[in-house]
């Protein structure tokens, strides 16, 4: 159990049997009346965020996530597999799940996921990948005006902007968390 006057940010807790973070959280001693907890708090499941205020003495059972790096094997076209490197266990994840990280996740790569009471809710790419560029249209010699960019279709499929003197078969690194290249692979 946690008091909610020790709520802070990144704290999980439990409201009503769902899972929420606080992401931001203020004590307020008002100069008349009770002081209370003042915070902006997160449903891990459904992403939706709400304001509230809490008496510091409400106590609430602390949510525990789990994060296990596990790693991606294959889809059958439904759902996708992914392996606990430790045990070997295989777990069947939803396209729903996954659809944000599998735009940068190749097989056998390394994937991120958050359990709440053993059900996966989350699907992170690592933040950085490098991908081979499989389609891109050719740059066009003498079109040097600053930051010009094209589309280019990496080997998972995912579109990314690209500045103009990429071609394909080069491999090229990007940030998974905005989308963006950041450059060429070393």
């Amino acid at each position: 159990m946690i008091y909610a006057g020790d709520f802070r940010k990144g704290i999980t807790f439990e409201i009503d049997g769902q899972p929420h973070v606080v992401l931001d959280f203020q004590h307020v001693k008002p100069g008349k009346g009770a002081a209370f907890v003042r915070t902006k708090h997160k449903n891990i499941l459904t992403g939706a965020i709400k304001e509230e205020s809490f008496n510091p003495d409400a106590k609430y059972p602390k949510a525990h996530i789990e994060t296990k790096t596990m790693t991606y094997l294959y889809s059958d076209g439904e759902l996708y597999y992914f392996m606990d490197p430790e045990t070997y266990d295989q777990i069947p994840i939803t396209a729903e799940l996954v659809e944000d990280a599998m735009k940068y996740l190749r097989e056998n790569d390394e994937a991120t996921i958050k359990f709440y009471k053993d059900n996966p809710f989350l699907v992170e790419a690592p933040n950085f990948v490098d991908l081979l560029v499989v389609d891109t249209e050719p740059g066009v010699k003498g079109d040097t005006a600053t930051n010009v960019t094209k589309a280019a279709t990496v080997e998972t499929g995912a579109v990314i902007q690209v500045p103009i003197f990429i071609e394909e078969g080069e491999r090229i690194q990007i940030d998974t968390r905005s989308g963006e290249y950041l450059g060429r692979s070393k």
